[in-house]
């Protein structure tokens, strides 16, 4: 029993990454734009995150501030990235696909540079710490799965309901989505396309940046170039699974963390599992569950990945 409540309180701060990052593609898509960079802003916001509490030292709960500001300056790299995405796949129209691997790479790329560059070397740093919720925390098997992390945490799964409210409640996500479905309809009733799609992007941006924070500060404690390790395309995955809805994303995002949680309880274990097969098992999980739902598109925006000209009719 020790050991499943284990794994269980493992799999929620595992699933903190992929979750933000997906649903900030998650809102990418809904407005119409498909970015596969997200794996390169999630490294962006990996290093900046971590890059601040590690300059001005370590220790003291004056530090906490400087996780703090570490997070704000991820999220802030995030939205200049999703900016600049925005004005080269809406702006200048390149094609979506090959410009989100571009992103990709100038992410990981600048990330790995400026590491070696500032850093220098893996270091760590004292990152945030749990904060157990008084009297939950002490509940039997639930106690610690749900309610034993940083705050960080359960900021991410209290987003999950925003997020739903903020796309299928408010004004603005019925912008996103209309521009998504049918951008031309939306221009015809007075909603400017592109800035909505730059508002999104801006808004995806912000939200990868704080998953590359999370996993450097908050779960690492540290940088290095493997940190991002691909999530950034599961994210992008599990916007497809989840069919663009959050509660069925976050459900996408604990799964996938599971599998992640099973190589490494395997490792520390030591199960006489292959361990090759361990670590490639939440890859696997996405090939094998992206075959079985690519035939069911429910909720697939119409226009993903379908450049915006007002003057040109398609």
């Amino acid at each position: 029993m020790s050991i499943v409540v284990n794994i269980l309180s493992m799999c929620i701060p595992f699933s903190v990454a992929l979750l933000l990052a997906s649903l900030g593609e998650m809102f990418n898509q809904r407005a119409g734009i498909f970015n596969l960079g997200c794996e390169g802003v999630m490294a962006m916001g990996a290093f900046v995150g971590m890059l601040i509490p590690f300059a001005v030292g370590h220790g003291g709960p004056v530090s906490q501030w400087y996780n703090f500001l570490g997070f704000v300056a991820a999220a802030a790299v995030g939205a200049l990235l999703g900016l600049f995405f925005g004005l080269v796949v809406i702006t200048f129209r390149a094609p979506q696909g090959i410009a989100g691997i571009g992103l990709q790479m100038f992410g990981v790329g600048t990330a790995g540079t400026l590491f070696r560059y500032f850093v220098g070397g893996t270091q760590s740093i004292p990152g945030i710490p749990n904060l157990p919720i008084p009297l939950l925390s002490k509940i039997p098997v639930i106690g610690p799965i749900l309610f034993s992390h940083n705050i960080i945490v359960y900021l991410a799964f209290l987003f999950v309901p925003v997020s739903y409210f903020i796309l299928f409640k408010t004004p603005w996500g019925l912008k996103v989505r209309a521009v998504g479905t049918y951008p031309r309809a939306a221009d015809s009733m007075g909603i400017n396309v592109n800035r909505t799609r730059y508002e999104s992007l801006v808004l995806g941006g912000m939200l990868a940046g704080l998953a590359g924070a999370y996993l450097s500060v908050a779960q690492a404690k540290m940088f290095s170039d493997e940190l991002i390790s691909g999530r950034g395309f599961i994210a992008v995955a599990l916007v497809y699974f989840g069919h663009w809805h959050p509660y069925q994303i976050m459900g996408g995002a604990l799964l996938f963390s599971l599998a992640q949680t099973f190589q490494t309880v395997v490792q520390s274990l030591g199960i006489p599992f292959p361990y090759e097969f361990a670590v490639m098992l939440p890859y696997v999980l996405v090939i094998v569950v992206l075959s079985f739902t690519s035939k069911n598109q429910k909720g697939s925006p119409a226009s993903l990945g379908k450049p915006f000209n007002r003057e040109i009719r398609t």
